[in-house]
């Protein structure tokens, strides 16, 4: 897919850990090109390279010269902003942005569950975005706000939405793995993981039962209607570095056969409209037959990253079939998936200009 003028882009919270991951995702970027960082009034003023702590290879030199601004809509241009902010700040801000005419990537939860606001993941429902037309009509913005899931909810959702589409999930029980790059830099303390599972991570459940049904389902009346199915969700920090792992167990309105199940889950390319996008991977489900698989460690980065790995369907005795999704929490499940959405909307002509 070629024919995209290059747009300049904003990042928020520019060095955190989300924010070094939208770097280095979009380091290189055939239509998008980093012009403008910003983070706290700390940070304000120095150059990038002076307020970040760099932690994961080597920091692009052309962002490492720019200057840090604050994170207000006066000081940052950019047509497309990425937010990395933490939710504690993320809200106020971002409607900053979108009420002065900025197209918002957020990954906050802040506005996830408005019912004018899209939670998207381009393979899976990217008609959602529909929805910006509406907000902007409602709360007169000329800009808007797009967010991606709870990384998490982003593996579990990826692997049932087509099974659901084919079968119709009823009830849905989920049990995650949770990787300690999921808490930022510098995470959870060494003492408090190695050698451990910590069972319980702040708001995760309460987002995993809400977000899925609102990404499976269907938009009507200027909202969402959630799919009808009810989650039941427990979240576990566990000492792996990258890759949120997923066990799921689902009872369908239609009972699947194994063979139909698997078929419809190595078939599965999802929404038309992303293929060939940049960041798209040619197969966004990976599934795998052998019992050992998928494991982080072998698997996270399949597809850049912006795979997700499924493996081990079959048969439950509760429920109808269950299975194991995995995927790159800090790519997929953030800032891959951020970039995935402004690409959907860059190629569909609504991500502004430079």
């Amino acid at each position: 897919m070629t024919g995209i003028a290059p747009i300049r882009v904003a990042i928020l919270g520019a060095t955190g850990a989300v924010g070094q991951t939208f770097i280095r995702l979009l380091a290189g970027h055939p239509w998008f090109q980093v012009a403008e960082v910003a983070a706290s009034e700390r940070s304000a003023g120095r150059s990038y390279a002076e307020a970040t702590r760099w932690i994961e290879g080597d920091m692009p030199p052309e962002v490492a010269r720019l200057t840090v601004t604050t994170c207000d809509p006066g000081e940052v241009r950019s047509p497309i902003v990425f937010s990395a902010l933490d939710s504690n700040v993320a809200g106020d801000v971002e409607a900053a942005f979108a009420a002065a005419g900025r197209l918002v990537l957020s990954n906050a939860r802040n506005f996830r569950m408005e019912p004018d606001v899209p939670l998207v993941i381009p393979e899976v429902n990217a008609d959602h975005l529909a929805l910006l037309d509406v907000q902007r009509a409602r709360r007169g913005w000329t800009g808007g706000i797009v967010t991606n899931a709870n990384c998490a909810a982003t593996m579990a959702a990826m692997a049932l939405a087509p099974l659901h589409a084919a079968f119709g999930a009823r009830r849905v029980f989920v049990a995650t793995m949770q990787a300690v790059s999921g808490a930022g830099y510098p995470g959870v303390p060494s003492l408090d993981i190695l050698g451990n599972v910590i069972p319980y991570i702040g708001d995760e459940e309460p987002k995993l039962e809400r977000e899925m049904q609102k990404m499976l389902g269907v938009v009507s009346g200027g909202a969402v209607v959630p799919a009808a199915f009810v989650v039941s969700a427990h979240a576990n920090r566990v000492a792996v570095e990258n890759g949120h792992t997923v066990c799921l167990s689902v009872e369908f309105d239609r009972e699947p056969s194994l063979d139909d199940a698997g078929r419809v889950l190595r078939e599965w390319r999802g929404a038309s409209a992303v293929r060939g996008l940049p960041s798209a991977p040619a197969v966004p489900l990976h599934v795998f037959e052998n019992d050992d698989r998928p494991q982080p460690r072998r698997d996270v980065m399949r597809g850049g990253g912006m795979t997700v790995s499924v493996g081990r369907l079959r048969r439950d005795p509760l429920f109808h079939l269950k299975f194991i999704a995995m995927g790159h929490n800090t790519i997929r499940g953030a800032a891959g998936g951020s970039i995935l959405n402004a690409e959907l909307l860059a190629a569909a002509g609504r991500a502004g200009t430079a």
